[in-house]
């Protein structure tokens, strides 16, 4: 098999791919999305729009969704460094709601997250600064993305940067809103 795929322990619908990767003298190659290979993975859902966001050290992005009808799923990697990546269920009806699981990506281990939708999504650079590349199930729409504040106590997520001080973060995500009273799925 081209990938293998890992449930996170604490959010079993994140999953964690990983390709095969050939390697040689001359370098390496490996397949980074293939429809057919991942249709037998369960992977069904059309992917719609790519992105690439490219961040700086200290960096910290998140925590962003899009509601229905504009929910979307995402296939994120890093190509460039390494990121803290934090997925946090937001579907009221689910087993693990408002819990978050997180998982170090980097362009050297080459694995892959994939957040199906009602999940939110962020990140934070380690390191020096990180180039992700990231396939999306629907496109971007403003008005149906939502952002949970990246340090609401009641979700705590376990941030490399810690309370914060000292991390780029956008005055768009210090604006987000709690858990609590954020508008979620159902």
């Amino acid at each position: 098999m081209t990938f293998t795929v890992q449930p996170l322990a604490e959010l079993p619908d994140v999953l964690v791919v990983t390709p095969k990767v050939f390697s040689d003298e001359r370098g390496v190659f490996f397949e980074s999305w293939h429809a057919e290979k991942f249709a037998e993975l369960g992977f069904d859902e059309p992917f719609v729009q790519d992105n690439q966001s490219v961040s700086g050290s200290g960096v910290l992005r998140g925590l962003h969704y899009q509601l229905p009808p504009m929910a979307q799923g995402k296939l994120v990697r890093v190509v460039v460094g390494e990121v803290f990546d934090v997925a946090v269920d937001i579907r009221r009806s689910s087993p693990t709601f408002g819990r978050w699981a997180a998982h170090r990506l980097s362009a050297a281990n080459r694995e892959m997250l994939w957040l199906p939708a009602g999940f939110a999504h962020g990140f934070s650079v380690v390191g020096s600064g990180a180039v992700m590349v990231y396939k999306c199930t629907a496109p971007y729409s403003a008005p149906h993305e939502r952002t949970i504040l990246w340090n609401d106590p009641q979700i705590d997520v376990a941030w490399p940067a810690g309370d914060g001080t000292g991390a780029q973060v956008s005055s768009k995500d210090r604006a987000g809103l709690p858990l609590r009273v954020a508008e979620l799925y159902p």
